[in-house]
């Protein structure tokens, strides 16, 4: 196929378009939220992300003959028609995991610091054990922390060694953070996993984080749930109406974000590189491209960590989820229809954050490892590194 032919119809919010895609075909950005099957009608290539639905509702009837999605999930997504209809997909698989598990880890550190708790005292549950959910247990079991793990479909082809079910989880894990995908049906749903019995399971104190996918708690029930357990701690990115929030749920949460968890622009870039290349594979076209010419540099590059530092201070530095929280707040007066649009423009216009590992830090010994156990580079080899101007 002659990509001078081309046409690649994306989703505006989808950075490195231009640098990646460009000499592929003739680049189209639209909406995401907006996309119908009339901006299809001379489009061979389409690329998504999560707030699009890609379906026969969507395709029909169009020349799109590739479709990838530069995200971790596939939920929105007819894959079985897609393969029905020969059309070559691809997803972006691991792409923004280390950024989702930091928005975790800074969340709960955050947390720490400001309620005066300690988090290595902590038993921290995972449910769901992919790409992210895997990434969240090796940072915390490097750094000390005991790890409850909760993925059936995973327990049914491994063994149950190493895993435990939901209600185990629930009642023995002071902190529950959820990294499932959405799944409908079939023999271990995600829909409302969350429900007004399971949530009754928790224990008094519990920290429940999700970033994976807004539907998998019943936010009704957990709505009126919180208010009789105002003990429970929540920390949400998602919701399952999206792009509209319950105000009232918001309310009781302690961190509210607008689905923004695996927003670090390393994770964003790194899942269209991903994309770029699978188109590349699909048009027979050898990729040349390589995620580090497309990825900025960070303007912190290096700190050195005074001896009274701790592992909050180049947390903070580099990420503060409550950033991020006043901005929602700031939309739950509107409208409904008024929020729901703020919502979409709090994440099209998200400021740059980067990735706990483009900042190198040196520290006295204990600290330093639990530093690169979290994630950040470090440099053995010297204690005096400085720290650059800028904000990562």
């Amino acid at each position: 196929m002659n990509t001078a032919e081309l046409t690649i119809v994306a989703d505006e919010n989808m950075p490195a378009l231009e640098p990646l895609f460009g000499d592929l075909g003739r680049l189209v950005r639209r909406s995401g939220r907006e996309l119908c099957r009339a901006d299809l009608a001379t489009a061979d290539i389409l690329l998504v992300r999560s707030v699009t639905q890609v379906n026969e509702a969507l395709l029909a009837d169009t020349p799109v003959r590739f479709v990838g999605t530069a995200t971790i999930g596939t939920d929105h997504v007819d894959l079985p028609w897609l393969a029905r209809q020969g059309i070559g997909f691809s997803s972006a698989p691991g792409s923004n995991a280390d950024s989702v598990v930091e928005y975790v880890l800074s969340s709960l550190l955050h947390l720490a610091g400001e309620r005066g708790f300690d988090l290595f005292g902590k038993v921290v549950g995972i449910i769901g054990v992919g790409n992210v959910g895997r990434r969240l247990q090796q940072r915390l079991e490097v750094m000390g922390l005991q790890v409850l793990l909760c993925d059936p479909p995973r327990a049914e082809q491994e063994g149950e060694a190493g895993f435990v079910d939901l209600a185990t989880l629930l009642q023995q894990a002071d902190i529950v953070s959820l990294h499932t995908p959405l799944v409908r049906s079939g023999p271990w749903p995600s829909l409302h996993l969350l429900n007004a019995e399971t949530l009754a399971l928790l224990k008094p104190d519990a920290i429940v984080l999700n970033t994976g996918r807004g539907p998998v708690i019943d936010n009704r029930a957990l709505l009126a749930f919180k208010r009789q357990r105002p003990d429970v701690t929540l920390v949400l990115d998602v919701w399952e109406h999206e792009p509209k929030v319950d105000p009232g749920l918001a309310a009781l949460c302690v961190i509210a974000t607008p689905h923004i968890a695996g927003y670090a622009l390393d994770g964003k870039i790194r899942g269209s590189w991903m994309l770029y290349r699978a188109l590349c594979e699909h048009l027979g076209r050898a990729a040349t491209i390589e995620l580090e010419q497309v990825l900025p540099a960070a303007e912190v590059e290096s700190l050195a960590l005074s001896p009274d530092a701790d592992l909050l201070t180049p947390v903070r530095l580099v990420y503060d989820p409550f950033r991020d929280d006043r901005a929602l707040r700031a939309t739950l007066s509107l409208s409904p229809e008024q929020q729901g649009k703020a919502f979409d423009q709090l994440r099209r216009m998200y400021p740059e954050r980067r990735e706990f590992a483009t900042l190198r830090v040196s520290a006295d010994g204990a600290l330093e490892r639990q530093l690169e156990a979290l994630g950040f580079a470090t440099d053995h080899r010297s204690g005096q590194l400085q720290q650059t101007t800028g904000n990562a």
